[in-house]
C-alpha cells in the first residue's frame, strides 16, 4: 500500500497498536530535546524516576531561553542542568551556543528518526524528514528513560505545494497563510505533510520555518520529505554520511486534503495579540512602529539575517524603531560575520544581542505599551513579550526589515518600488562555521555515576501528588474565554520564568495575567476543598511548559472542564494528575458561571468503567452532563495522583 512520509516514519517506529486516526499509540523515540525553560523539571523528573542513563540514542539538553542572569538564580539552574547532563548521560549546550531548534538541526537531527521535545516547536526537525513531537516535559523524561510515548494517532494532512515563491514573499508568509486560513486550532490532532512539486523550491531552513510554526495550528507534528535539499543542508554540515532519502509513494493517501499555490503567496502579517490573526501586510500599512526584532526559532536561518542585512545595507534605521537582531546560533553568526552581513545591521543601527530565544519567551525586548513590535517569532500571545498590555505583530524578515526602515508597518514590495531595490538573492555558505566547542557530550557510564546534581537553593522537589478523590465539591474558582494559552495560566518572562525550578514560587503567578487573585484565592481552599476550573475552546494552546499543569494542580486544582483542548496540555493534565473533563452540551459553558460551587460523585467508578459524569450545582437543580477522552492510560494516571505515582505504584 502507498504511503505517506507521516505514515512511514509511524509504522518504523511502531511499538504497538494499529495507524488508525484516534486509536492510541506506541512510538519508540531515539532523541529528545530539552531546553532551559523546561527542562529542569525534566531533570527533576529523570531524579524521580530513578533513572540511571538515557536509554536514547541521543538527548541533548539546550540553554537559550532564560539568558539573562540578573541575580543568581538562573546561574543555580544552569549549574543544575549542566550537572544532571553529567550525570544521566545527556549533550549539554552552553548557554549563548544558540536556539534549540536550529542547533539541533545543524549538529543532530537526522532524516527518518523521531524526536520528543519538552518544547512545542519541536516538530521544526519535520523539516529534515524527522517525526518531532512536542510533548509535556514528564513524556521527555520517560523517552529519555526508554519509555515509548503514549500518542492518539492524527490525521495525516497533505498539503500539496505547487509554483515558487514571488520576490518579497519568504516561507513565513506560506505558515501565515495556512494560519489565516484555518486558525490556531485547525490542525489539532493532525499531521502536517507537505508534498508536490513547490517543496522541492523551498531549502531546508525554509522548511523549518513552516515545520516550526505548524505547532500555531495545533497540530501534532510536520513532516516534509528528505531530498536532495536535506543532502544539501546536511553537506555544509559536514554530516552527509546521516543523510537517508524519505518520500511519500505515489498515490499515497491523505487523510485530509490542502493545495497552495506559492506563486500566489503575499505579505502577510499576525496582528495582536494571536498568530492566527493574519491579513495582508497592505491591509495594515501606514501603522506607526517602535520596536522591529529578528530572529528566533520561526525564523533561524542564515537567509532571515543575511536577507534583512542586505535590504538595510548603506541605510539608516527610522529613528524612532527599536532594531534588534538575535541571532538564533553562534554558527550562524559567525557566518553572517565572515559575509559582512553583521557589519551591515550594526551600521543601520541594529542592536546585536546573543544567540538565544530572549524576547521571544520575554526575557528582555519588552515593549512599550501601545507601542506597536513588528517580531519574526512564533507568537504573540497577550503578554507573553513581557509586557502586558503589549501589540505584537508577526511578520517575515522582509517585512521587518521594510517596517524597520520606514518607521511604519510596510509591505516590502512597496519599499522596493520607491526606492528601486531589488529582491536579494542570498547565498548559503557551501561550509558552515562548524564549532562544536559549546556542546558537552556525555560522560562514559562510570564517570556519570560518580557525579551528584548541583542544587542551589531555588530548586524545590516535585510536589507530593495525591490520587484523585472520588467525591469532590469544590468551587469553580475561575471561567477562562477561548484559547486560553500556557502563557496565561503559567507566565514567562522576566518576573516569572526565573522560577521555573520552584514550583511553589512559580505557583504565585499562575493565572495571575488574567486574574491576579486567583492564587491567594486558590491557596485558601488549596487544604479543603481544592477548586475547579472552567475554559472554553482549544484550552492551554501554545507553549509545552507542564507548569502550567503543575502549579495550578500544586494550587489545589482537581479538575478542568472546558468545550476543547490543546493536545499537549490536556496530555500535561493526566501527567499530573488533574482530570480534564468536556461538555457534552457546549453550550453548558454559557450556563456555568464563576463562584459555582460543584459536586462530582463517584468520579473513581466513572472514570474506571469509562462512563460519563454528571456535575451538580450545589443550591440549584442545574446539572451538567460531562465526557473525557482519556485512554485507560491516562485514566490510571490520573486516578494515581499522576504518571509518576502510578508507575511508583508498579504500573508502566
Amino acid at each position: 500500500m502507498a504511503q505517506t512520509v507521516a505514515h512511514k516514519l509511524i509504522g518504523d517506529h511502531l511499538a504497538w497498536g494499529e495507524m488508525v486516526p484516534g486509536s492510541e499509540i506506541g512510538l519508540t523515540i531515539e532523541q529528545t530535546l530539552t531546553q532551559d525553560a523546561t527542562g529542569t523539571l525534566v531533570m527533576q523528573e529523570l531524579e524521580a524516576l530513578g533513572l540511571d542513563r538515557a536509554a536514547t540514542q541521543r538527548s541533548v539538553q539546550y540553554v537559550d531561553h532564560n539568558l539573562l542572569q540578573t541575580d543568581e538564580k538562573n546561574a543555580e539552574d544552569h549549574a543544575f542542568l549542566q550537572s544532571a547532563c553529567l550525570r544521566y548521560g545527556l549533550w549539554y549546550s552552553k548557554a549563548g551556543n544558540g536556539v534549540s531548534h536550529p542547533t539541533h538541526m545543524q549538529r543532530f537531527g537526522v532524516p527518518g528518526t523521531t524526536m520528543v521535545g519538552s518544547d512545542s516547536h519541536t516538530p521544526a526537525a519535520g523539516s529534515l524528514g524527522m517525526l518531532a513531537i512536542g510533548v509535556g516535559g514528564l513524556e521527555v523524561a520517560l523517552a529519555i528513560a526508554g519509555h515509548p510515548l503514549r500518542l492518539r494517532m492524527p490525521r495525516i494532512w497533505g498539503v500539496r505545494l505547487d509554483g515558487e515563491l514571488p520576490d518579497w514573499s519568504s516561507a513565513k508568509d506560506v505558515i501565515l497563510e495556512m494560519l489565516r486560513r484555518h486558525g490556531v486550532s485547525g490542525g489539532v490532532n493532525r499531521i502536517i505533510e507537505y508534498y508536490g512539486p513547490g517543496v522541492e523550491t523551498l531549502s531546508a531552513m525554509d522548511r523549518h520555518v513552516i515545520a516550526n510554526m505548524g505547532a500555531e495550528l495545533g497540530a501534532t507534528t510536520t513532516v516534509f520529505p528528505a531530498d536532495e535539499k536535506v543532502r544539501s543542508f546536511l553537506r555544509g554540515e559536514g554530516r552527509e554520511d546521516d543523510f537517508r532519502e524519505l518520500s511519500a509513494d505515489p498515490g499515497a493517501v491523505y487523510d485530509d486534503h490542502e493545495q497552495i499555490d506559492l506563486s500566489g503567496i503575499e505579505p502577510l502579517i499576525a496582528a495582536p495579540s494571536s498568530p492566527g490573526n493574519v491579513v495582508p501586510v497592505r491591509e495594515v500599512a501606514g501603522r506607526e512602529v517602535s520596536q522591529v526584532v529578528i530572529g528566533s526559532s520561526a525564523n533561524p536561518g542564515y537567509r532571515d539575517f543575511a536577507v534583512a542585512a542586505e535590504m538595510v545595507q548603506g541605510r539608516q534605521t527610522d529613528s524612532g524603531v527599536s532594531f534588534d537582531v538575535n541571532p538564533s546560533s553562534r554558527q550562524i553568526l559567525a557566518d553572517l560575520t565572515k559575509a559582512g552581513a553583521v557589519l551591515d545591521l550594526v551600521n543601520a543601527g541594529a542592536r546585536i544581542h546573543q544567540a538565544g530565544c530572549l524576547g521571544c519567551i520575554g526575557i528582555g525586548q519588552a515593549p512599550a505599551v501601545g507601542r506597536n513590535s513588528l517580531r519574526t517569532f512564533p507568537r504573540n500571545f497577550p503578554g507573553r513579550s513581557g509586557t502586558k498590555e503589549d501589540s505584537v505583530w508577526l511578520c517575515s524578515p522582509e517585512t521587518a526589515a521594510a517596517s524597520a526602515l520606514t518607521g511604519v508597518i510596510t509591505d516590502p514590495r512597496d519599499l522596493a518600488a520607491d526606492l528601486g531595490m531589488d529582491y536579494p538573492r542570498i547565498e548559503q555558505p557551501v561550509r558552515a562555521s562548524i564549532n562544536t566547542s559549546m556542546l558537552t557530550p556525555p560522560l562514559p557510564v562510570e564517570e556519570a555515576r560518580q557525579e551528584e546534581l548541583v542544587k542551589g537553593p531555588n530548586i524545590s522537589a516535585l510536589p507530593e501528588l495525591t490520587e484523585l478523590p472520588d467525591r469532590i465539591e469544590a468551587p469553580v474558582l475561575l471561567k477562562v474565554g477561548d484559547d486560553v494559552s500556557t502563557d496565561e495560566i503559567s507566565p514567562a518572562g522576566a518576573r516569572a520564568l526565573p522560577f521555573r525550578s520552584n514550583i511553589p514560587k512559580l505557583a504565585e503567578f499562575t493565572f495571575t495575567q488574567i486574574d491576579p487573585e486567583y492564587p491567594s484565592r486558590a491557596a485558601e481552599v488549596v487544604d479543603t476543598t481544592g477548586h475547579i476550573i472552567v475554559g472554553g475552546q482549544n484550552y492551554g494552546q501554545g507553549s509545552s511548559r507542564e507548569h502550567a499543569a503543575i502549579t495550578p494542580r500544586y494550587l489545589g486544582l482537581h479538575a478542568v472542564i472546558a468545550k476543547s483542548y490543546a493536545r499537549i496540555h490536556w496530555q500535561n493534565l493526566a501527567n499530573f494528575g488533574v482530570l480534564a473533563l468536556e461538555f457534552a452540551d457546549p453550550a453548558d459553558y454559557d450556563r456555568l458561571e464563576g463562584g459555582t460551587v460543584l459536586v462530582l460523585d463517584g468520579v473513581r467508578d466513572a472514570l474506571a468503567s469509562g462512563g460519563t459524569l454528571t456535575a451538580f450545582e450545589r443550591g440549584t437543580d442545574r446539572n451538567y452532563e460531562l465526557r473525557h477522552n482519556l485512554s485507560s492510560h491516562q485514566v490510571d494516571a490520573v486516578l494515581a495522583g499522576g504518571e509518576i505515582p502510578l508507575m511508583r505504584g508498579g504500573s508502566n
